[in-house]
């Protein structure tokens, strides 16, 4: 039976992550997110470049000495300055390394470093020698490796391991790799170069093409013992591998490659969280692992699986990742059995199959124009549909015109029980234009004596929710109208509360107290 391997995280967040454009991270932002980090238990915290400036080897140097727990590397160039002031910063770190890197392409080597394939194997050996006086933990990388020419690599990564090397990495510094070549390349370096030394293979690859976790998990299959990454894929132009992807696909599929993190999982949704905060870059909805819609179901099909069985269609848990368990999204693409769970979730357990009937046909009509409810909203969706609601007056339609400059006009077409009737009236606003058109389609002129305006939650796609009381004589009546839209919902109240009032299902107004005293 195949040996499990440990495979080492590297996050690289504070550093390649931190490239992203638009990106500056504050001294205390990169501490906290460090010691956020650790308590992830990533393997390696590779927290900065030192030389390209004061804030930078200040950050360095303050998580090298505050965060306890993983290695803590500097990255550094093949020049003695920048491995000086990596050394430097790193000096309090219970494990500090030295990330050493270069380039191997032609392009590179031609148009960034202006040197020779000679001088280059030459500043390797020198710089990872001259790293190694400092820490026995020397990273060495190559730039732009999936584009060199195959001997020029094979040499340069000899003579890195040789001058000290622990560990070579191995980056795909533009995304031009597939899985199969990135692959393929790891397991000629594990079988031409390391030949079974101490030395651990890296993989750092990009997501240029969109492939930047399968490379790295091609990666592992051929050899590699640990992945460069960061939390939420961040990082230069199409960004880094993401730990959350590699960390759940080995976890998930330790079946397949044999190998296993040390990372508790449950602080990924949390510092993926935190990174987005403070970088400012947000997590697309459908991004793997950390997503919003990562465990939402919205398809029918979909909620009818999960309700009898959650692995019908979810291959973890979103506990797992410290999230709240999976959620049903009631939106347009939901079924009536997803819709009635929810409803007995929320305690409407005594509802009879026709209310149901009724309610999940008035959710479809407003999740097509607004999108998912949230359970606050459906909610108030199903208090405003129950009992005591009036449909003695039905909303067929309602349109209107206003706007800065044009007359306010409303036309509504309203369900009575002598038919149809359609009226258009003005108004000194888009509500009183519906209001004054609605009465003049149902006979009725109440006087107004509230109107109350709520946004169920918080956000602009919510849904409105109106109130109106009307009194007609002695009688009064509350009317409660929900909708996206607060023209609709504003015309759906009037209704309501006129319908009992036109119905007898209204309240006899109370007494002023004029009316009291003079004997009412």
């Amino acid at each position: 039976m195949e040996k499990e391997r440990h495979i080492r995280i590297f996050d690289t967040t504070l550093r390649d992550g931190e490239q992203s454009p638009g990106v500056a991270l504050s001294l205390d932002q990169k501490l906290e997110i460090a010691q956020a980090l650790a308590q992830l238990n990533v393997d390696i915290i590779e927290a900065g470049f030192p030389v390209s400036g004061p804030m930078e080897f200040e950050a360095v140097r303050r998580i090298a000495t505050e965060v306890k727990g993983p290695i803590i590397a500097a990255l550094a160039r093949t020049h003695t300055l920048d491995i000086d002031q990596a050394a430097k910063a790193l000096e309090k770190a219970e494990k500090p390394r030295i990330h050493v890197f270069t380039s191997a392409s032609k392009v590179h080597l031609q148009y960034m470093l202006r040197k020779t394939e000679e001088e280059v194997l030459e500043m390797a050996d020198r710089m990872v020698r001259y790293a190694r006086r400092y820490v026995d933990d020397v990273e060495f990388s190559a730039q732009d490796v999936m584009r060199a020419d195959w001997e020029f690599v094979k040499r340069l990564y000899e003579v890195a391991i040789e001058a000290g090397a622990t560990t070579i990495n191995i980056p795909d510094t533009t995304g031009y790799g597939t899985p199969q070549e990135y692959g393929a390349l790891i397991r000629r370096i594990r079988d031409e170069v390391v030949r079974g030394r101490d030395v651990i293979i890296s993989t750092h690859t990009h997501d240029d093409l969109g492939m930047a976790t399968a490379n790295a998990l091609a990666g592992v299959e051929n050899g590699a013992g640990q992945i460069e990454c960061t939390i939420n894929g961040i990082g230069e132009r199409a960004g880094n591998c993401a730990l959350e992807e590699v960390v759940m696909a080995l976890y998930v599929r330790r079946d397949w490659y044999k190998a296993y993190t040390r990372i508790n999982t449950r602080e990924i949704y949390r510092v993926s969280r935190l990174v987005e905060r403070y970088t400012g870059m947000p997590v697309p909805p459908n991004k793997a692992i950390v997503g919003d819609n990562a465990f939402a179901h919205e398809s029918g099909i979909h909620q009818d699986g999960v309700i009898k069985h959650r692995a019908t269609y979810e291959i973890m848990d979103a506990e797992l990742i410290g999230r709240r368990p999976a959620v049903l999204v009631l939106g347009k693409h939901s079924g009536r059995a997803a819709f009635k769970k929810a409803l007995e979730d929320l305690g409407y357990k005594d509802l009879s199959e026709e209310e149901v009937k009724k309610l999940f046909a008035r959710f479809k009509e407003i999740a097509e124009k607004k999108g998912p409810l949230s359970a606050e909203e459906l909610q108030a969706l199903v208090e405003s549909e129950r009992e005591p609601t009036s449909h003695f007056f039905q909303l067929e339609h309602v349109q209107f015109f206003s706007g800065s400059g044009l007359l306010p006009t409303a036309t509504v077409k309203v369900k009575t029980p002598d038919g149809e009737r359609v009226a258009t009236h003005t108004g000194d606003g888009p509500v009183d234009a519906v209001y004054k058109a609605i009465q003049e389609a149902i006979g009725l002129r109440p006087e107004l004596e509230l109107y109350r305006v709520e946004a169920i939650t918080g956000s602009t796609e919510a849904l409105g929710q109106v109130t109106v009381r009307l009194r007609l004589g002695e009688l009064q009546a509350v009317g409660v109208g929900v909708s996206p839209d607060i023209i609709e919902a504003s015309a759906l109240a009037f209704l309501d509360a006129a319908g009992k009032l036109a119905s007898g299902r209204a309240t006899r107004h109370p007494p002023s107290i004029e009316e009291v005293h003079r004997g009412v």
